[in-house]
């Protein structure tokens, strides 16, 4: 018991040291981070991040994050740009280059070309008089905080590092007015990117659509909805308009001997939901759930363009 209690008690010791490193970044922030966003703003070109190691990790995670947010991004490995790679460094880009100690010796390539070409540096380092430091265009100084462990390891300087690379992400989010739209467009894969589908992009068209006018006979109306195998049908006036919706529950609860010589009109439900192609599929998924339908039809002015099933929202990945 006592053993387990240690590695406890060690993992809460790490915890609560990495808090007190990002609790210490409240009071970092000042003009040079301000003149970071601004650059990284008015970039022409992209963001060319690097570091060596740990940091490495730390800038290939905020180059992703900058990529997937709307600010065009790329980790270089340091070891790589003194062997070719610099040449993917253009005089439109900015260079953010990360370090612990500040003098890494893989990264004076990077600096020497940037200092070559004018090329403008963000170095995220912890020590103020160090060589990073002293060659970056701003150098952002993170505080020494101890890492949380008795050999010095990158712990608590590489939370940092990553909680200050999502800040300046955010930063540039909310200056650009990035929305989830935009998020969805750099994620079509996978569950973000189903989750920012459009209803239009997999909505039911066309032949797929199930639809009778309001004077169709109910012996019609059910050859329709077998047809169309989404157990509904939308039903319209003489503009083609949307008035109602017959469901599978509505033939069973005016099942009678005259039922097949009824007409769409008298048996329809009135006022269907229904939603508009812009809508995300997430608000689709959500609403059928929420009112416990399979379908819903698609309008623009009135007029049924598409129809949604549940399944088709699953088979996306919703």
């Amino acid at each position: 018991m006592q053993h387990k209690n240690s590695h406890i008690n060690s993992a809460i010791k790490t915890i609560e040291t990495e808090i007190e490193g990002l609790k210490s970044l409240i009071d970092f922030f000042d003009e040079k981070y301000v003149k970071t966003v601004d650059l990284i703003l008015n970039c022409k070109g992209r963001v060319i991040i690097s570091g060596m190691g740990k940091s490495g990790h730390i800038a290939n995670k905020i180059s992703a994050t900058l990529a997937s947010t709307g600010t065009p991004a790329f980790f270089i490995h340091p070891a790589e740009a003194s062997h070719g790679d610099l040449g993917m460094i253009t005089s439109q880009d900015v260079v953010i280059l990360l370090s612990n100690s500040g003098e890494t010796k893989e990264l004076r390539d990077i600096i020497y070309y940037c200092k070559r070409f004018e090329i403008p540096i963000v170095g995220i380092v912890r020590k103020q008089d160090s060589e990073l430091a002293n060659a970056s265009t701003i150098p952002l100084v993170i505080p020494a905080v101890k890492e949380a462990n008795n050999v010095n390891a990158p712990t608590t300087s590489t939370t940092m590092m990553l909680a200050l690379g999502d800040c300046l992400a955010v930063s540039l989010i909310e200056a650009r007015g990035f929305n989830s739209e935009n998020f969805g467009t750099f994620h079509p894969g996978g569950k973000l990117g189903s989750a920012f589908l459009k209803v239009f992009e997999f909505m039911r068209k066309d032949s797929q659509i199930p639809i009778v006018k309001f004077n169709t006979k109910m012996s019609e109306v059910i050859i329709e909805m077998t047809s169309k195998h989404l157990g509904c049908t939308a039903v319209v006036d003489n503009e083609n308009k949307m008035i109602g919706i017959i469901t599978d529950g509505d033939l069973r609860r005016h099942l009678n001997q005259n039922f097949f010589a009824e007409i769409a009109e008298n048996i329809m439900t009135k006022n269907p939901i229904t939603i508009v192609k812009e809508s995300l599929a997430i608000e689709a998924f959500t609403l059928m759930n929420k009112k416990s339908i399979t379908s819903i039809f698609v309008l623009e002015n009135h007029k049924i363009i598409g129809v949604l099933h549940l399944h088709d929202c699953l088979k996306a990945g919703v």
